[in-house]
């Protein structure tokens, strides 16, 4: 459920930055329930891949979103889902 928040923040933040896309992606952020999420979005040949970290506990993510779904490892935890539903989750 978290992952969905990661990338709801990470889908709105990445229309604003594809004008903006380097080489090496600025770190952007967001908070959710009291964690912060700290990531980098890239574009490769394969879609885009969101990494990072939610602190306090600084615990890792890594996921990679292709043809509208979104799947990787968050917290040490498989994850995958659609777009949409992190889209749905960030209005909630």
């Amino acid at each position: 459920m978290l992952s969905k928040f990661i990338v709801a923040g990470v889908v709105s933040a990445t229309v604003a930055t594809a004008a903006y896309a380097e080489e090496a992606a600025p770190k952007q952020r967001f908070t959710h329930e009291g964690y912060t999420y700290v990531y980098q979005v890239k574009d490769t040949k394969a879609g885009k891949v969101i990494s990072g970290r939610r602190f306090p506990d600084a615990v890792a993510f890594n996921l990679a979103v292709k043809n509208g779904k979104v799947s990787g490892v968050s917290g040490g935890q498989q994850v995958a889902f659609k777009v949409e539903d992190a889209r749905g989750a960030a209005s909630e």
